[in-house]
């Protein structure tokens, strides 16, 4: 179910985006933060030191990609719009200038498939989406295209996305992304790395639909 804007729901965006930094995932304002709301989505505003946020900071953005509250919103709140209108199952969607992520990002390629981890992104590679002026409508689409069936990208020159049902899906991917772009990032150093084949990322995938759940616990 989706939620409604409440000043508790604010007040766990402030402490999401307080993460971004805490976690290593962004620093300083770069990077934002959002949730879906009913007719619309809640979002960190733009340029705000995310420790001075207080819960009347927090943006709400409507249906009509307009926004409302005492700030602007974050630069990027067209990206979260069209997420949000392109995946109806998410509920949010966390943005970062992520080191190794920006750093391969900035080399204009994704991540194959050179660890099995990569199918927690729901494919075979994680794509990077292609350049575009930030908070543009094209930066937009590229970032929905290079998102379509997965929940992680880069985006070139720029940083990645990841998309979650909660903060804590959000944030589990956006630290295993930064994590394997690290790996990616190592392995390139002493040469390229070898590729998983089609085949094998197949049997992963499938394994994933299983992978880290625990049965109920019967009382």
């Amino acid at each position: 179910m989706v939620p409604n804007d409440t000043i508790s729901l604010r007040q766990d965006l402030i402490v999401a985006a307080r993460r971004l930094v805490s976690s290593g995932l962004t620093r300083n304002t770069s990077g934002n933060i959002s949730h879906r709301v009913v007719d619309g989505f809640l979002v960190t505003p733009t340029g705000m030191p995310y420790e001075t946020l207080e819960p009347d900071d927090i943006v709400f953005v409507d249906g009509d990609a307009a926004a409302h509250g005492r700030r602007l919103p974050s630069s990027e709140w067209r990206m979260h719009f069209d997420l949000f209108s392109a995946r109806p199952e998410i509920n949010v969607a966390l943005h970062a200038h992520a080191p190794f992520c920006t750093s391969i990002a900035c080399l204009g390629r994704g991540i194959p498939a050179f660890h099995y981890m990569i199918a927690m992104f729901g494919g075979a590679d994680i794509r990077c989406a292609g350049y575009a002026t930030f908070g543009t409508e094209e930066l937009s689409c590229h970032a929905v295209a290079a998102l379509d069936g997965r929940n992680g990208c880069l985006l070139a020159n720029h940083g990645m996305i990841t998309l979650g049902r909660s903060f804590d899906d959000a944030f589990k991917l956006g630290i295993e992304l930064e994590t394997l772009a690290e790996m990616y990032w190592r392995a390139l150093q002493i040469g390229e790395p070898l590729i998983l084949d089609a085949a094998e990322m197949s049997r992963v995938l499938e394994k994933f639909q299983s992978y880290g759940k625990q049965p109920p616990i019967e009382n």
